[in-house]
């Protein structure tokens, strides 16, 4: 037995649960849990690195050695990222690769669909400034009960908890009666390209789990994110004579302000998924880049940002928006009516995304967490960044995000996961595993 006080059911296991359910979670396998999510955050797998493919050779042996079926294979990005429904990506990457794992037939084209697929993405962000760091951002460190590093909540926690689960499956000796599958995917953070190769090898399931950080919610549904490229033309001339110039800065300076009243229209009213954020659909900017010389006019500035999409908003109405507040700011502007801005279309393309309210997944894992955590059914949120459940909702496979961290620390230099929590997520999995594949 290796529930230790980290554990919900250390102290009280629910009476409901079968003999079978009470062995798979006396079978789960704390400490290694933990030695496993110290082991990926060690791994720097920064989208477009070396180790974004290698933590996928790893995961497969992890795979291996629980006797699950493996498919890991080596992606055709020129097929990939030339297909018309390409959902876009910020990185360039000399190869990646696609992971799927079942206890069944991995074959897409033979044996039984399986009944759930685990899933969750291995890349992460960039550090960032190092200095903002306790200690290394990919040396984990174990304090109280807590992981720290890079990637621990974004979302590493969740890759090794759908491992966990099933490990907890084979260690309790149990044969699942219907498949279940793992789903390890690259990519995620600028795009999709991992989620979107695997689907379009064949990959499904009747539906899915993505274990990104939830803060014991259930999230079904997701807003979209496009990035773009916005510039914004001056005209140079010597700093002492600007007045005879053009200052692209002055001049991007309305047309920011009409993307801060553009944002405050397109959140006027949202979804009640999203009725709990102060902006459900954020418009941000986050890169500028201007000028080039100190004492020089600045004749160009362009600046990158990120437009979030609604609920069930069409990505082309969305970008089709945000090009006429642009023009309608450069038409009010008399040199920008002659110079007007362009808007590009570039980098990750993130559409909205819904759990098929139809599959019975939800009320699965919401009992299996209510007897876990004793705290009731879990909330039902939406959440205001892209991710890979529309391309599975898109692919017809029912999914929904249930995951250990907060997503507030993700991205940031305090990222971190507790243990509990981890564990937590992996007890609830394993109910779900159990109860919609059977047992043999």
């Amino acid at each position: 037995m290796h529930h230790t006080p980290d554990s919900p059911l250390a102290a009280a296991t629910p009476a409901g649960l079968t003999d079978d359910e009470r062995r798979t979670l006396d079978a789960l396998d704390v400490p290694g849990i933990v030695a496993d999510l110290c082991e990926l955050v060690a791994l720097p797998t920064v989208g477009g690195t070396d180790a974004e493919s290698e933590v996928q050779h790893l995961l497969a042996d992890r795979a291996r050695a629980l006797d699950l079926d493996v498919d890991l294979w080596r992606m055709d990005l020129d097929s990939l990222t030339t297909h018309p429904d390409f959902p876009g990506q910020e990185v360039e990457r000399r190869e990646a690769w696609g992971l799927v794992a079942s206890t069944g037939s991995v074959h897409p084209d033979h044996g039984e669909l399986p009944a759930l697929a685990l899933q969750g993405h291995v890349d992460v962000v960039p550090s960032g400034d190092p200095a903002r760091w306790v200690g290394d951002a990919f040396t984990p460190r174990v304090v109280g009960g807590r992981v720290h590093g890079r990637g621990t909540c974004d979302m590493k926690a969740g890759v090794v908890a759908n491992l966990a689960a099933l490990r907890a499956v084979r260690a309790a000796g149990l044969t699942l009666a219907r498949p279940a599958a793992l789903h390890f995917v690259v990519g995620e953070e600028d795009g999709g390209l991992g989620a979107f190769g695997t689907l379009r090898r064949g990959h499904r399931a009747e539906a899915c789990v993505i274990t990104e950080p939830t803060s014991g919610t259930i999230t079904t549904a997701n807003a979209g994110a496009l990035t773009f490229e916005l510039s914004v033309p001056g005209m140079a001339t010597h700093g002492s004579t600007a007045y005879a110039g053009v200052s692209a800065l002055d001049a991007y300076l309305p047309v920011h302000a009409a993307l801060a009243r553009l944002q405050a229209r397109r959140n006027a009213r949202v979804d009640p998924l999203m009725g709990e954020y102060p902006v459900a659909y954020p418009l941000s900017v986050g890169t500028v880049r201007c000028g080039d010389w100190a004492s020089s006019v600045p004749d160009l500035l362009v600046a990158e940002g990120r437009l979030g999409v609604a609920l069930d908003e069409d990505p082309i109405d969305a970008r089709a928006e945000l090009e006429a507040a642009v023009a309608e700011a450069a038409a009010r502007d008399p040199w920008l009516r002659e110079h007007p801005p362009t808007v590009r279309w570039t980098g990750g393309q993130f559409a909205s995304g819904r759990y098929d309210a139809s599959s019975p997944l939800f009320a699965t894992v919401g009992a299996a967490h209510a007897e876990v955590t004793g705290s009731g059914a879990p909330r039902e949120r939406g959440a205001p960044y892209g991710s890979d459940l529309r391309l599975y909702a898109e692919a017809g496979v029912p999914t929904l995000h249930y995951g250990p961290g907060d997503v507030r620390l993700a991205h940031g230099p305090d990222e971190s996961v507790t243990v509990r929590e981890v564990v937590t997520v992996t007890e609830v999995l394993v109910l779900a595993l159990l109860r919609t594949c059977g047992v043999a």
